[in-house]
């Protein structure tokens, strides 16, 4: 991450999860490498699987560094009780980060953005979709829940990848329409070929794998 901010990048992402004694740790899978939920893990254990902890992230980060966090809830969030939620643990977290940063809090699960914009509504919100779900719904819910983003996941796109429909089919109109939503628009993880061509489509931030490669035509383009 420290490389990716010398190299240029605006914002850093880190998805976060937690384990079985509440600890909130940063992985994107839910499983560590032999299979185990971390859910099932203690912190310790999770350790010792090369899993850091969240907190060991806000350490390492310079002070006023921006960072998008893609809260991963788990199946257990249904049933505990609230302040044992994924969502629950992250919410002192987010009041307290946000004297030293700028955060946006980004999930596929809308229960965890309207928790926690409850609990802390100075950070901003924003709603993940899947490429292939119905852009006019990933749209119409991020507004109608007031959210302020709307984050298209797996973006490497064409027009062919959107709806059919005159709205959909091409990706400047569907941001437009966002944008006309008071929505920011995030593209999740596209190519570097498709980074040009998404900026060129209104987006408003991209989230790459590939950052020495993709930067460079994102920054082109805007």
């Amino acid at each position: 991450m420290l490389a990716a901010l010398e190299l240029g990048v605006d914002w850093l992402e880190a998805d976060v999860t937690r384990t079985r004694d509440d600890t909130l740790v940063v992985r994107h899978n839910p499983t560590v490498e032999d299979g185990r939920f971390l859910v099932d893990l203690t912190r310790a254990e999770a350790a010792e699987a090369g899993v850091a902890a969240l907190d060991e992230l806000f350490d390492a980060l310079p002070a006023g560094a921006p960072l998008d966090l893609d809260v991963k809830s788990v199946l257990e969030d249904a049933v505990d009780p609230p302040g044992r939620r994924t969502a629950g643990l992250l919410a002192p977290v987010l009041a307290r980060e946000l004297a030293r940063r700028p955060l946006l809090v980004t999930s596929f699960d809308p229960s965890v953005l309207l928790a926690l914009r409850d609990q802390v509504p100075g950070a901003a919100y924003g709603l993940i979709a899947w490429v292939d779900f119905p852009l006019r719904h990933a749209v119409a819910t991020a507004a109608g829940l007031g959210l302020d983003v709307v984050a298209l996941h797996d973006a490497s796109f064409g027009p062919n990848r959107i709806e059919p429909g005159p709205v959909h089919r091409d990706p400047g109109t569907s941001v437009a329409v966002a944008h006309q939503a008071g929505l920011e628009v995030l593209a999740w993880c596209p190519t570097a070929e498709a980074a040009g061509p998404l900026v060129a489509a209104g987006v408003d931030a991209l989230c790459l794998n590939d950052v020495p490669a993709a930067v460079p035509a994102a920054r082109a383009g805007w």
